[in-house]
């Protein structure tokens, strides 16, 4: 069977390119005679193989010294905890932090730092339904606050922020898993960012967390060890096993990207395949995008048909075409088309070309 254009936010299409080595390479990694998912994670090999993914990932994301990278488990949901674990301080007589308020994932992060201190939310976008976000003006800004957290890129809502927020000397942190290594950033102006592997890192089960050094080590009492930063870190991710296949997949990705031209080149060629799709929907009263033009996401793109009552049909001659996973969250209703770094522009096109079709096949 042929290869399908998978639109489905995550686990995400991969790069061919990186599935066809990782094939190849599947039973005997490099004339080692084993597999990497064999290897002792405190062999050479593959401890060679989680350094050069580290120091490919620094070289795109231009990470500086004072940052460590850790590759970790439990998917981005356990960071919901871990950060306010190692990162609420007490300040000004009390333990709390800022969070902004953009959608699904943001609410989960707030439900979860609740937990551990006080929560002030600086500003939310629900009065709109999440279909944008606040702008910074917008913000109540706790000047007593341990960080600042927000989630750049809403993955079910298909709000993205394309600027960074200023927070001054209280740490930013960023939920960035379905936007990370789309586009570059300043690593710089932010205190932690941690993303999921599964949209444009590799396969599900990989965590990755960019941390700054004077965050790490100063976690709330009662804090267990795998939920501490410094365990992660003085042991360069292998106080216990890695996931070690997910992380050689990632690193695979990384040296890709790096070939491609980079997160620039990728800057662009996302915003040419999100361009094809917005300027359709613009173009047409047939389909709706939900989201205010500012915050459109490069990644996940939400779209409604006039009438809902064609949903089914829509995604039943959508897969007829090999164009899957085009159903919109749960939560949300009608379609949504995630087109991570791994989608071509063909996978596009194909679909703006289908839509068309659809539409014309009602007028």
């Amino acid at each position: 069977m042929e290869r399908l254009y998978n639109f489905s936010a995550g686990p995400a299409v991969l790069p061919r390119e990186v599935l066809e080595q990782a094939r190849d390479e599947l039973v005997n990694w490099q004339g080692c005679g084993m597999s990497v998912m064999e290897m002792s994670h405190r062999g050479k090999e593959y401890m060679g193989i989680q350094a050069q993914a580290e120091a490919d990932l620094r070289e795109l994301m231009g990470i500086p010294a004072n940052y460590k990278v850790l590759f970790l488990q439990g998917g981005a949901s356990s960071q919901f905890a871990m950060v306010p674990m190692n990162l609420y301080r007490e300040k000004g007589g009390k333990a709390s932090a800022d969070y902004l308020n953009t959608g699904e994932w943001s609410k989960k992060a707030i439900k979860e730092a609740k937990k551990f201190g006080a929560v002030n939310v600086v500003a939310s976008s629900e009065d709109k339904n999440f279909s944008y976000a606040p702008t910074q003006d917008a913000w109540k800004l706790d000047p007593n606050a341990a960080y600042v957290h927000y989630t750049p890129n809403e993955t079910i809502g298909g709000v993205e922020i394309f600027w960074t927020p200023e927070t001054g000397d209280i740490p930013l942190v960023a939920d960035m898993s379905s936007t990370i290594l789309s586009r570059p950033i300043d690593v710089s102006k932010f205190g932690l960012i941690y993303a999921g592997a599964q949209k444009n890192i590799g396969p599900a089960g990989v965590t990755l967390v960019i941390v700054r050094d004077d965050l790490i080590g100063q976690v709330l009492p009662g804090t267990p060890t795998m939920f501490d930063y410094k365990t992660h870190s003085e042991n360069e991710s292998m106080y216990n096993t890695p996931p070690t296949y997910g992380i050689y997949i990632a690193g695979m990705v990384f040296k890709l990207l790096k070939a491609k031209g980079g997160l620039a080149a990728m800057e662009q060629t996302n915003r040419l395949k999100a361009g094809l799709l917005y300027d359709y929907l613009d173009a047409t009263d047939f389909y709706n995008s939900p989201v205010a033009r500012d915050n459109r996401s490069l990644m996940n793109i939400p779209f409604t048909l006039k009438d809902a009552a064609l949903d089914e049909e829509f995604l039943k001659g959508a897969k007829a075409r090999n164009l899957v996973q085009l159903k919109g969250h749960r939560s949300v209703g009608g379609m949504r088309a995630s087109i991570y770094n791994a989608m071509p522009v063909e996978g596009v096109q194909a679909l703006v070309d289908y839509m068309k079709e659809f539409e014309k096949s009602r007028a």
